[in-house]
């Protein structure tokens, strides 16, 4: 309800909290529709202003926090994606929406109202990501503007209900010492990571999806002399490296015609010509391995990317399965990874927790093969143990 005051303005007599009033927030958004250009927060203040509703300061903030998770957020799936602890949000159906906090999955006290509102705003969410969402494109994964990363999937392709998977992206790059602090690098482990950037060595972080990959990685890219230019190829920018040069490199989907999509392979090829120090491909999951691997044969050291496997020792025949795709063979895959990689930090996630399993070395057996064997790894309780690859790797960081 409303009220209008002694001045003629209309005072609302109660703030929704979470939610905004819709018609409220049709109003702004067609507002902000007649600027032409991508609203901002302050444009999004500016139009709660316009719209006529005049509140106290502290009633307008929540007011203004409303309906900007409506028009720029996730709606009400925003305070989820705002909490620092957690990383996923999950919608299987409209009343059935999961969080992942602390690295345990568990239930959010969220509706979403109906099937018809879910898939509305997925594809709200897909177009601020630059996507198409309809019933001829039933499946999206975009980055939204503030970086979160959305992934999408329409009925009937997903049953019932529309499915949205939403990943938060931490603007703070943890430092290492802070992943020490927390358990995810053993404390014995963490001089052989600092060796391996600052001599130079190209390698791979190689572990489940949400082990921490990324985290580690940009952690380590943290670790790069400032005087080091850190170019970043990336699918949704979701490296956040605390380095004074670092510059991205976004690959691009295809159009409603199929045409202007800019993937990883070519923006590989592009990073050679930036005069970069450390190339850094942020998931290498598809042809674009045969790029990075010859980029860094040729002379650029020092880069690395992220890979799935479930261990170090399945990497081989992870490398393998995606240069297949690249037309190199595995006699040539075993030639270019040997040459252009020389470790491969592998992360594991059980349960709740994410950490540094292990530390191995790349090389080529007696009869050619591909082999990642283990230098070092992590007995119970967290101590590092030497293995039979350490001296490999022991002489490569001059240790």
């Amino acid at each position: 309800m409303s009220q209008v005051s002694g001045a003629g303005l209309v005072v609302a007599s109660r703030v929704p909290g979470r939610t905004a009033d819709p018609s409220l927030v049709d109003g702004v958004r067609a507002r902000l529709a007649r600027r032409g250009t991508p609203p901002t927060d302050a444009d999004v203040t500016a139009a709660v202003r316009a719209a006529g509703t005049v509140l106290g300061s502290r009633a307008l903030a929540e007011l203004g926090t409303a309906v900007r998770a409506e028009v720029l957020g996730a709606g009400p799936l925003q305070p989820l994606l705002d909490d620092p602890d957690v990383t996923d949000v999950l919608v299987n159906a409209p009343d059935d929406v999961w969080v992942e906090r602390a690295g345990r999955l568990e239930r959010a006290g969220v509706d979403l109202g109906t099937a018809a509102q879910v898939r509305e705003l997925a594809v709200r969410l897909a177009a601020a990501g630059g996507q198409r969402l309809d019933d001829a494109s039933p499946t999206v994964d975009a980055r939204l503007p503030d970086g979160t990363r959305l992934h999408a999937v329409l009925p009937p392709v997903a049953g019932g209900c529309t499915l949205v998977s939403l990943r938060a992206l931490r603007q703070r790059a943890f430092a290492l010492e802070e992943l020490v602090a927390a358990g995810a690098v053993a404390p014995g482990l963490a001089p052989v990571l600092r060796a391996l950037v600052a001599a130079r060595a190209s390698f791979l972080v190689s572990g489940a999806t949400g082990s921490g990959k990324t985290t580690l990685l940009s952690a380590l890219l943290s670790l790069v002399p400032g005087d080091q230019r850190i170019v970043c190829i990336e699918e949704s920018g979701e490296l956040t490296p605390d380095h004074p040069h670092v510059v991205r490199l976004l690959a691009r989907g295809a159009n409603v015609d199929g045409a202007g999509a800019v993937g990883l392979a070519e923006l590989v090829r592009q990073a050679l010509r930036m005069r970069p120090d450390r190339i850094v491909l942020g998931e290498c999951r598809g042809a674009e391995v045969r790029d990075v691997l010859m980029a860094l044969n040729t002379g650029h050291d020092g880069g690395c990317a992220t890979l799935h496997a479930n261990t170090a020792r399945d990497v081989p025949a992870r490398l393998e399965a995606l240069a297949a795709l690249a037309g190199l063979d595995r006699a040539a895959l075993a030639a270019q990874a040997a040459s252009a990689l020389e470790a491969v930090v592998h992360l594991r996630r059980d349960g709740g927790r994410r950490y540094v399993a292990e530390i191995a070395v790349v090389r080529r057996d007696g009869s050619g093969e591909l082999v990642v064997e283990t230098a070092v790894g992590v007995a119970p309780g967290g101590v590092p143990v030497r293995a039979a690859g350490w001296a490999a790797l022991a002489r490569r960081l001059g240790a």
